[in-house]
């Protein structure tokens, strides 16, 4: 079964969580990258990022496009905004039609819930299988090592 891992990530985060699913599933990465890039930090994070969710806005993405259907698995990790998923997936879920694949959900928050983002997805992604879900609060900042362990026991623990 071939899997691929499809995040977005402003400091780090999502990313670090990305790379060890891949690592540990052998799988395909592509980071979402928009063509006007978000602030970084500060109150211009918080508010771009904000006003992309509260907007459903869709920004434009330069990944270069792959064939999903090549993919039995897709994990997909986002940040929290707003209580969801980063804006740059209103993007992805138009342009990719995603049917019939097992999907696995990560997210990464500065301690909010997680629900609504898992909840938005699967409407989102409603024809899929869904096969499990995680979430982490800064794992570059809050114990590491704990969070790495914790993600290699959902992936042992997966049913694909």
């Amino acid at each position: 079964m071939k899997n691929l891992v499809v995040y977005f990530s402003l400091e780090g985060n999502t990313k670090l969580i990305a790379e060890i699913i891949a690592k540990e599933l052998d799988a395909d990465i592509m980071e979402l990258r928009t063509k006007k890039e978000f602030p970084k930090k500060g109150l211009k994070k918080y508010f771009w990022a904000s006003k992309s969710v509260i907007f459903r806005e869709n920004p434009i993405l330069i990944n270069k496009y792959i064939d999903l259907n090549q993919y039995d698995n897709i994990f997909l990790g986002s940040p929290i905004w707003v209580g969801t998923y980063a804006s740059p997936f209103n993007t992805f879920i138009r342009d990719y039609k995603i049917y019939n694949r097992n999907i696995g959900l990560f997210a990464c928050s500065g301690g909010g819930s997680t629900k609504k983002c898992f909840d938005e997805f699967k409407k989102m992604l409603k024809w899929n299988n869904f096969v499990g879900e995680i979430e982490f609060v800064g794992p570059l900042k809050v114990d590491k090592e704990k969070n790495i362990k914790s993600i290699k026991q959902w992936i042992k623990g997966l049913n694909i």
